[in-house]
């Protein structure tokens, strides 16, 4: 062979030499020594953390359907209203003149002394990005109204199309006083109605005169028919992940803005009549329809526990409570709080509780002393964690105290006066942080130390999500945010000896343009429509298989790199004889392992994969909801010693009887 260019045979020399080392080079090899155990899996380790953001619940979970029903969302006009027919002669106006109560203090006039057969006059409301229209569906409508001299009605309730062309149900309610008084009505849509959400809520009438309303609102089905519930798709998907555990109400959500505009969680029981709501700190008010007890229910409903995170005397503006007498008050709202959850009926709050709906309390172990007072510039976080600590640990003994300073801050910033049960971690890093962390992470960490509860985390592509620059990305992660998640995870689980708890953050965005303030998000929806993220999926894998202990796994012969290019961790149910292999590749090669597996006797023939691959660019989205999801295969020819192919860009869980 003749080579004109010279430099020809020394790269044909040299491609002939890797060929030649590859042929050479093993498969990496996977270990498994069933019989050694290296740490005991948290029962608590897969949960959920969630906050008001994103409309998370007002939009989202909450499953009302009129946005600014108690007209308190602005001061100065009725926003998410409008007026409908009527001429120059109607019109609407906040009226603060006529209030509903001492809670409710803004009402909405509506002047209709035009009103007649052929032109009626009301008010429509927009609803959250819409209002969900769906066939053969049943909707509850509830609200408080007067009328003015001897106006007694009738109103007209109705879902139209968002241009009034078409109504899809209607429903009268008569009978209005001079007095306030509630109003109820049903409305049912066809069988043969379209889905859709370009629509609207509308209250009008055609007898001429003046009415008040507050406090005005529109429930489809929810969550087991629970009144003042929960969302059905979103609830179904929750619960399929399995969680152990909620920590609510959040987040910057339980700090708020400021003092005053915390959670009071006191001033969100009772009937929706007598809960204001309050500024959120992500640039929206909340109705506080989701109260304490609506949270507690919540968890309930999923088979959960509840993690409860108390005010713990800072705020996000920089409003802080000093340790000591200052700080009495919210030490003993902490203390009424946890009564609430946990007393019977000899208790005050436990009375209270009762009186509300719950007879039984509800379970608790874990109790959070504010959160990320890594942020508290006056460094009070240690005397104010010690107040609570002690309060608490006197009454509650075996209740578990939780730092929101963990050790991924500075050595300066953590609790010191004394030693909290578990820290919190937060850790939103790049995917491949996450894959380069991974192996390594935890094993720096004092096993005498306090317990770890990762409280947030989530991997992002490559913008960090506090840059504006995010805000141009989907609400929800790619495959390749997903990959980092799930090499996060076996961290996790690994290590789960000290990690106790974690929990992915942000939970829920509603996708409409204005919806979103964070990104990536785990599940996002609109009026109508819902889907998981990748590492939606990615998370259940995880939080579905796993054993009870955590077993010996060693990888021999990976190729070099940045990052390994597996990730793995074993579990086995020790009950049940079931091995759990989870192992991530983040290459975009495949990778064919051979695996060999000591202590565990009789293995069955064939096993079960579940497997979430896809491109690092491929997402979900409503449109595309099930783009990259896991799929199930059977296994054959399992035995203590054989060979898998871990796919490109992949995560996947091998699923083995050892009985």
């Amino acid at each position: 062979m003749k080579f004109d260019n010279p430099i020809m045979p020394l790269r044909l020399a040299a491609g002939l030499f890797l060929v030649a080392t590859l042929a050479l080079q093993a498969d990496p090899t996977l270990h498994i020594d069933a019989g050694q155990v290296t740490a005991h899996v948290s029962p608590t380790l897969y949960g959920l953390m969630t906050e008001e953001i994103n409309h998370s619940y007002d939009g989202g979970l909450y499953a009302e359907l009129i946005q600014n029903r108690a007209f308190l969302d602005d001061e100065n006009a009725p926003v998410h209203w409008s007026l409908i027919g009527g001429g120059s002669g109607a019109s609407m106006a906040l009226d603060p003149s006529q209030p509903l109560n001492d809670v409710l203090k803004i009402s909405l006039k509506l002047d209709a002394t035009g009103a007649s057969t052929s032109s009626p006059v009301g008010i429509a409301n927009d609803g959250f990005w819409g209002i969900p229209v769906r066939p053969d569906t049943t909707y509850t409508v509830s609200f408080y109204a007067k009328g003015g001299g001897s106006f007694s009605g009738p109103l007209t309730v109705s879902l139209q199309s968002n241009d009034g062309a078409q109504t899809f149900a209607t429903a009268q309610v008569s009978g209005l006083t001079g007095d306030w008084k509630p109003y109820t009505a049903i409305l049912k849509t066809a069988g043969g109605v379209t889905p859709s959400a370009t629509n609207r809520f509308v209250i009008s009438t055609a007898s001429p005169g003046t009415v008040w309303f507050d406090l005005v609102s529109l429930f489809p089905p929810t969550w087991k028919d629970r009144p003042n519930g929960l969302r059905p798709d979103l609830m179904q998907m929750l619960v399929d992940l399995k969680p152990a555990f909620l920590r609510f109400p959040g987040g910057n959500f339980l700090e708020g803005d400021t003092i005053d505009t915390r959670f009071d969680w006191k001033k969100t029981l009772g009937p929706l009549s007598q809960r204001a709501g309050h500024p959120g700190p992500w640039g929206y008010r909340s109705t506080d329809g989701m109260g304490l007890l609506e949270f507690l229910l919540w968890t309930e409903e999923m088979g959960a526990e509840p993690v409860l995170a108390v005010y713990g005397g800072y705020s996000l503006k920089g409003g802080f409570v000093k340790p000591g007498s200052d700080l009495d008050p919210y030490v003993q709202d902490a203390l009424d709080e946890i009564e609430y959850v946990t007393g019977d009926a000899s208790t005050t709050w436990g009375a209270r509780r009762i009186a509300d709906g719950h007879p039984e309390p509800f379970p608790l172990h874990y109790v959070e002393i504010g959160n990320e007072d890594f942020f508290d510039k006056s460094r009070t976080y240690d005397g104010r964690f010690a107040q609570f600590y002690d309060a608490i640990k006197a009454k509650y003994p075996d209740l578990k105290c939780i730092s929101t300073i963990g050790n991924e801050q500075p050595a300066r910033l953590r609790v010191k006066s004394c030693q909290p049960d578990l820290v919190d971690e937060h850790y939103y890093r790049s995917s491949n942080f996450f894959q380069k962390d991974s192996t390594t992470h935890f094993d720096k960490y004092d096993r005498q130390g306090p317990g770890i509860f990762v409280g947030e985390w989530a991997a992002f592509e490559n913008i960090e999500p506090w840059k504006k620059e995010s805000s141009g990305l989907p609400a929800t992660p790619s495959m390749k945010a997903a990959l980092g998640d799930a090499a996060w995870m076996t961290a996790m689980e690994r290590n789960s000896d000290i990690v106790a708890l974690n929990c992915y953050a942000p939970l829920l965005v509603n996708v409409n343009p204005g919806g979103r303030q964070w990104r990536p998000n785990l599940i996002g929806y609109d009026a109508l429509r819902s889907y998981g993220s990748p590492s939606y999926y990615a998370l259940k894998m995880f939080s579905r298989n796993h054993g009870d202990l955590v077993v010996q796994a060693t990888l021999d012969g990976l190729p070099p790199g940045p990052a390994p290019a597996l990730d793995v961790v074993v579990t086995k149910d020790d009950k049940f004889g079931w091995l759990y292999l989870k192992v991530v590749n983040v290459t975009a090669d495949p990778q064919p392992t051979a695996i060999s597996i000591d202590g565990a006797d009789n293995l069955a023939a064939t096993g079960k994969a579940i497997t979430l691959s896809g491109q690092p660019d491929e997402t979900n989205s409503l449109d595309d909801p099930t783009r990259v999801v896991p799929v199930e295969s059977d296994v054959p020819g399992i035995g203590p010693t054989f060979s898998y192919t871990f796919l490109p860009y992949s995560i996947t869980v091998l699923h083995l009887s050892a009985r």
